[in-house]
């Protein structure tokens, strides 16, 4: 592999154009370089802040050479890319993360075993293919328990909670026959996540543990530092290692952690820059979408350091009714994502509230 880190000019190549995208290329433009997106949708956010957009369903070929021939190196903000799509752009330009760690987080069952073999703790799972699997599973991953869809499932989407057997049918009809797992559910006492990054030379980054609040699977809240012990804080950092470095994995990775009286249980893992490592924008002098960037252009990682608290506070819907009351508070640093219309559980913006240590 050409380690050679990309020089200033440079065009990083970005699939996706949602607000991760628009920050990740924001992040790109401090660095000097140039950012390209290549999104379906029209008028992306990500497109008031990049240097040119490429507007293409992911089914033309065309576009997508033409897209890839015109960068350096090429990313992206989600991980649900179609894998024909790889076929053709890896054939042109590097793409970083590698597909593997695409492959493995695009379905949970592959991503569930992926972790197991690692010898990391999993909620119980087991494969869903129709109402009469889902039944049987049921006698060994008892209700209450959790449906989700193998693929294509965020912020709470593509999910069906079974509060008792008896809910079996009306959650596998949610999913629509699509292949799912059911997950049984974990006493926890807080959900935490780390974002690790891992650059082209090896070398391992990774932020402090945020605690996480969901409401309706969304998340709401994200608050640095977590309420964890040093030991825990020091586990959730290196099984994020581990991983980073299982997967020859370049670029910045979210990792979502479960807190039990056992012990440290994975929830998933995002390939990405990722929600809960927003508070990094004004917690620390890289943030992780600086961090991506430094990985996948060949650059040194930063050290991820945090110099402040923070509550990251997504902004949600009808929150957006408070931004101007947000902005007259001297610890919050706003993060607005440009989406003309507002609409319930859209994510518009986040705050970043500050407090230095």
């Amino acid at each position: 592999m050409n380690n050679a880190p990309l020089p200033a000019g440079a065009t990083i190549g970005i699939l996706g154009g949602g607000q991760l995208g628009r920050m990740l290329s924001v992040a790109a433009a401090r660095l000097g370089f140039r950012s390209h997106i290549f999104e379906p949708g029209a008028n992306p956010p990500a497109a008031d802040v990049a240097h040119a957009l490429t507007t293409a369903p992911y089914s033309d070929v065309a576009a997508l050479t033409s897209f890839a021939e015109t960068v350096d190196v090429i990313t992206f903000e989600f991980e649900n890319i179609p894998t024909e799509v790889l076929d053709i752009l890896e054939k042109l330009r590097p793409i970083h993360p590698n597909r593997d760690a695409l492959r493995i987080s695009q379905d949970r069952i592959t991503e569930k075993d992926f972790l197991s073999a690692l010898g990391l703790n999993t909620a119980p799972y087991a494969a869903v293919n129709s109402l009469e699997d889902l039944q049987t599973a049921l006698e060994t991953i008892p209700a209450p328990a959790i449906l989700k869809t193998r693929r294509f499932g965020y912020d709470g989407k593509g999910q069906s909670r079974l509060k008792s057997a008896d809910d079996a049918t009306a959650a596998w009809a949610d999913m629509a026959d699509a292949p799912s797992v059911l997950e049984g559910f974990i006493n926890f006492s807080r959900e935490v996540s780390v974002i690790g990054a891992r650059g082209q030379d090896g070398s391992v980054a990774c932020y402090d543990p945020g605690e996480n609040v969901h409401q309706d699977g969304i998340l709401r809240t994200t608050t640095l530092p977590a309420n964890l012990t040093n030991t825990q804080r020091m586990d959730a950092v290196f099984l994020t290692a581990n991983i980073l470095k299982k997967l020859d994995y370049i670029g910045a990775l979210g990792v979502e952690l479960f807190v039990t009286p056992q012990g440290l249980i994975v929830n998933e893992i995002a390939p990405r820059v990722h929600n809960s490592g927003h508070w990094t924008q004004n917690g620390c002098a890289v943030d992780q979408f600086e961090q991506h960037i430094r990985a996948v252009a060949g650059w040194p990682l930063g050290d991820g350091q945090r110099h402040s608290d923070v509550v990251m506070e997504n902004l949600i819907g009808d929150d957006m009714d408070r931004v101007s009351d947000i902005a007259r508070d001297p610890t919050a640093a706003l993060h607005l994502y440009g989406k003309s219309e507002v609409k319930p559980a859209r994510k518009m913006g986040h705050v970043n509230r500050i407090q230095p240590l």
